[in-house]
């Protein structure tokens, strides 16, 4: 499930992330990547070291916990790293999959939050590889994409201004995407029901089977 999610951070939250970035030590992207990543990455990091860095993180976890789509799609155990990029002057990463361990984490789910305005830089666009052809995401700022680490992707050149955004990556209580997509739509239908109608029956009995259905796919 490749799934666009909007205002996963507030605007004051992009803004604030915006201000401490400006002010930030950056390092080459290709410093972080794997072996066979760095030849197709070309962008810059914040260091892991700058003072920004931890504050930064915690509130990118914090809001992605506290989203009820983002939480209910990814239903996150733990969170890898989270980096902080910027492209610009044509920087770009080619196609690549993300590692399945990164910082001791299994990686289920990739996510990249978006924290420029898409008027403000040409290209940039996050592509999807999938079987079906590409699919191209450029979000507004505070909007997040959030797809299985499984999949190939790549960020096409920055021709003008830049383009900045948060990756991370998160281990999921249920480690199957297939099992998770259906999930998020069993208790997508199931909170459309008690908008629409209250508590019914029919509320209950798929709440008994999205609870069971956690209960029998879930880790510890």
């Amino acid at each position: 499930m490749i799934l666009p999610i909007a205002n996963v951070l507030t605007p004051e939250e992009v803004a604030l992330m915006v201000e401490r970035l400006g002010g930030g030590r950056f390092q080459p992207g290709a410093a972080t990547a794997g072996w066979h990543a760095k030849l197709v990455k070309d962008n810059e990091q914040l260091r892991g070291d700058d003072p920004a860095h931890g504050d930064l993180r915690a509130m990118v976890e914090a809001a992605v916990r506290r989203h009820p789509v983002a939480a209910m799609a990814a239903r996150p155990k733990a969170f890898g790293p989270i980096l902080f990029a910027r492209a610009s002057g044509g920087q770009h990463y080619g196609s690549h999959v993300d590692d399945a361990l990164m910082g001791g984490v299994r990686t289920d789910i990739s996510f990249t939050l978006f924290l420029a305005d898409p008027d403000s830089y040409e290209g940039g666009e996050l592509v999807m590889e999938t079987n079906a052809g590409d699919v191209a995401f450029k979000l507004p700022a505070g909007a997040g994409l959030f797809y299985p680490s499984t999949t190939l992707h790549r960020v096409t050149p920055v021709t003008a201004g830049q383009r900045l955004v948060a990756a991370g990556w998160i281990r999921s209580f249920v480690r199957d995407a297939a099992e998770r997509e259906l999930l998020f739509d069993l208790d997508t239908a199931r909170q459309g029901i008690f908008k629409r109608d209250g508590k019914t029956a029919e509320f209950d009995l798929l709440s008994k089977c999205l609870s069971n259905l956690i209960r029998k796919w879930a880790e510890d």
